[in-house]
This record gives C-alpha cells, structure tokens and sequence, in this order.
C-alpha cells in the first residue's frame, strides 16, 4: 500500500462532515464553510477560556456572525462540542501522519525509530492538539462532554493501532512491542506538552525527548 492510500484511509475513517468531499450546490458549499469557521473559532475560544469558554455565545460574536445564524448550524452548546471533538481528533491524526510520512521521506538515511518519535512530538506541539489537552483535562469531570470525548478517543486509538503495522512494517513480527512503544510515546509527549510551563528555562525537556527516542530504540533493538 502507497502512503497516499494509506494516509487517505486513515483519515477517511476520523474525517467529520465539515471535512468531506465539498457539496455540489453553492448554498450548501457556503453552508459547510461557516461550519467550517465556526468550528475552527470554537477551538480558539477552547484554547484560550478553556472548556467552560466553549459557548455558542462567544464562537457567535468572536465569528461576527448573530446568534440566529449560529443555532442554525449548531443549535445547542452539545452539537457545537460534538463537532470541535470530531475535528480536533481528526486533525490530531492529520498532524502526526503528515510530519511522520514528510520526514520519513526527506530524510531516508537515520534511523526510522527516531524519525517516528519526532514526528510526533512535533504534532504535539500543534494547536489540534492543545486542544485535545484541553478536552481531556475537562472530560474528566464533565459526564456530557466525556460521553463524546472519550468513544471519539478510542476511535482515534482504534484506527491508528490498527493501520500501525502498515506505518511501520519493520515492526511486523513484533506487535506487542510496537503497541507499547506507541503507548509509551502518546503517554510520555503528553506528559511533557502539560510540563512544558513547569520546564521552562531548563534543558529538561529535551532531555526527556531524547530520553523517549531511545528507550523506544532500545525496544527496536530486542525485537
């Protein structure tokens, strides 16, 4: 399989409709962008007020657009969460297959284990994912928003684990290995993403991002 099919298949199975193939009509094309940036400015309003911050309200008058056009494409806070929660995993996804396959293909001659690992911590750094920061510290508390987050999280596990051996067929034989390598790496970068205030000034984040780059090395080499 390609990178192209594999890419668009895994993607295929996370894209949320504001994402889909454009519509053939102009009123319906018009429709799905102002999804579009309605959608994009609830993760700002996200990021920046946090959960409680997430309100048909403020993405209303952040967007410029009035509170009756903005309950015509979300009428309740609960769809609007809904939708940011399927972008926000979409792009995560998006982020870390486009670094992964990018500088896998740029830089051919190191060591692929060590390409993987920074691709993703690079897709950390994103803004998608920030976001997915923000919706998992609050889904912990939140019964609404985890009975949405949490199934569109192990969707995100589900597909990815399930296509892994696709993305890294060196590791063929060795499954078990490579699914804790993976679980090691997601659990290790989002500790440090949520450190980062903490380490800042210090060299200690990068001393754990080497640290992760070889301790899943170290899991290659006992396959």
């Amino acid at each position: 399989m390609t990178i192209e099919a594999l890419q668009d298949r895994m993607l295929s199975a996370l894209r949320p409709d504001h994402v889909s193939e454009p519509p053939a009509k102009w009123q319906q094309r018009k429709s799905a962008r102002m999804r579009e940036k309605l959608v994009s400015t609830a993760v700002d309003c996200l990021l920046e007020q946090g959960y409680t911050g997430l309100t048909t309200a403020a993405v209303a008058t952040r967007s410029g657009v009035s509170r009756g056009a903005m309950h015509h494409h979300f009428p309740t806070r609960l769809e609007l969460v809904s939708a940011v929660v399927e972008h926000v995993v979409f792009e995560r996804m998006r982020a870390y297959l486009s670094d992964y396959f990018d500088i896998l293909a740029n830089r051919q001659g190191e060591a692929i284990i060590e390409l993987a690992c920074e691709a993703h911590w690079s897709s950390a750094q994103s803004r998608e994912y920030a976001a997915y920061l923000e919706l998992t510290v609050a889904a912990r508390t939140d019964t609404e928003l985890a009975e949405l987050f949490n199934p569109a999280s192990r969707r995100l596990d589900e597909v990815w684990t399930g296509e892994m051996i696709e993305a890294f067929p060196q590791w063929k034989d060795h499954w078990d290995m490579l699914k804790l390598s993976h679980d090691f790496i997601s659990a290790m970068h989002m500790g440090m993403v949520l450190h980062k205030p903490i380490y800042s000034g210090t060299d200690r984040m990068e001393v754990l991002h080497r640290f992760a780059s070889h301790t899943i090395q170290e899991l290659y080499d006992r396959r």
